[in-house]
């Protein structure tokens, strides 16, 4: 029979009185003394920026707890992320404080206790089963802040679930310092090393396979994928979020890899390269890449401060209906298509052409519109630009030699005090570039 006071398995053996009372005794003391992390220094300033959106109010921040899988199998966890820029912490259940006249601590879960068994017979938290926990005395060295026992806290105040202190924690974590550009740089750095993986491995014939190439190198150098990675040979690339990855890869046709790394800070970057999976592109493929890279040309020359966030998506968009009008296949002229009141050519353009990036690959999604969708850029805003363009299979009002395709081309881009900064700019752009990257690539395998 299992123990209700536990997280146990059906299946596990009894305890006997005599086996508990062994495994209590007999342990040394291996308290650490860890040094502050590098974040600690960053996150006393983001502190007083809630306090300062929030004087005299107690706010509650949650990292959350373990999400069931099945049965007694849980995904693995990943705490908020405004909980992890207030505290730098990753740690399961714990719950940040921010009290009314501005001090704060972490209440969390602190190392299994040896005194009343839950370290060897608890499978969800037990330190036998699930690894070790920091002490409380070793999370409050390693970040820079109060940390309490989480039975000591008490309900009270609004939280992150409160629609307007969500939309101030987006808002606040809009501009990165630059601690956060160091990791979102990271981020990228692994992430072209994963794309330079996924090239060496384009002769596996399967979108799986590359699916657990890129993966591998995630969890090698980073924390995991911060998305679902979209793996899509030929039509599949038409399928704005494919991501089952269950089909082949053959000679002739692109791949469309859209895919980032998290960082084991969080930090996620979202980059996309479309690539032909023999290394050459055909000319009508080459002509329809290089439109999407016109378009994307033209949003990115419109990053800067004090431009209206919009205005990249409206440069990418103008390029991509002129280019459809060009090929024909706009029916009215791409002046008229452009007007909100038709959109047409939004038939084969369908979503935006980027959005902000950081610890959520859409980040800071809780923003108001004033200051994210219609605001202006800012230095210290990371974004994506990523418009696409997209021709589906079954797509009778287009020529059949273009159905069955799909382009996107996704940079993740600083805004600095002097305009923008591609970070992802270790990878190529034109098609030119992408041939002989590939090229060079697969030399060096």
């Amino acid at each position: 029979m299992t123990d209700k006071r536990f997280h146990t398995g059906s299946h596990d053996l009894p305890v006997s009185a005599a086996l508990e009372d062994f495994m209590r005794t007999g342990w040394l003391d291996s308290e650490t003394d860890p040094a502050a992390e590098a974040v600690a220094q960053w996150t006393p300033a983001r502190r007083a920026r809630l306090q300062e959106a929030f004087p005299g109010e107690r706010i509650v921040v949650r990292s959350g707890g373990f999400k069931q899988r099945s049965n007694d199998q849980y995904f693995r966890f990943r705490p908020h992320s405004a909980y992890v820029w207030l505290s730098g912490d990753q740690s399961s259940d714990g719950v940040f404080v921010k009290e009314p006249d501005g001090e704060c601590a972490l209440y969390l879960r602190p190392r299994s206790s040896r005194d009343d068994g839950e370290f060897f017979r608890d499978r969800k938290y037990g330190e036998l089963w699930a690894g070790r926990r920091a002490t409380l005395r070793e999370s409050e060295r390693r970040l820079g802040l109060r940390t309490r026992h989480l039975d000591a806290f008490a309900e009270g105040g609004r939280d992150e679930t409160d629609p307007e202190v969500a939309a101030v924690l987006s808002e606040l974590r809009l501009v990165k310092d630059a601690w956060e550009i160091e990791q979102l740089e990271e981020a990228v750095a692994i992430t072209t090393r994963g794309f330079e993986d996924v090239v060496r491995a384009l002769d596996s014939g399967r979108e799986r396979y590359l699916e657990g190439v890129f993966w591998a190198r995630a969890r090698l150098e980073g924390n995991e994928v911060g998305y679902h990675s979209i793996v899509a040979a030929g039509a599949h690339a038409a399928t704005l979020h494919w991501i089952d990855n269950d089909g082949p890869l053959r000679d002739g046709e692109l791949l469309l890899l859209d895919a980032g790394v998290e960082t084991r800070s969080l930090y996620t970057s979202d980059i996309t390269r479309v690539l032909p999976i023999s290394g050459r592109f055909t000319p009508l493929q080459r002509d329809l890449y290089e439109l999407n890279r016109k378009a994307n040309d033209a949003a990115i020359e419109t990053l800067k401060p004090g431009a209206a966030y919009r205005d990249f998506h409206r440069a990418a968009m103008r390029v991509l209906a002129c280019g459809l009008e060009d090929l024909g296949v706009l029916p009215i002229p791409a002046e008229q298509a452009l007007d909100e009141e038709s959109g047409l050519y939004r038939r084969w353009t369908l979503c935006g052409s980027g959005h902000m990036l950081g610890l959520d690959v859409h980040d800071c999604a809780q923003a108001r519109s004033g200051s994210y969708l219609d605001g202006t850029l800012t230095p210290g805003h990371v974004l994506t630009v990523e418009p696409g363009i997209y021709f589906q299979a079954d797509d009778a009002l287009i020529p059949a030699e273009m159905r069955g395709m799909g382009f996107r081309i996704e940079e993740d881009i600083l805004i600095t005090e002097e305009g923008a900064r591609i970070l992802s700019s270790d990878l190529p752009r034109s098609a030119d570039e992408v041939e002989s990257w590939m090229d060079r690539v697969c030399q060096t395998s």
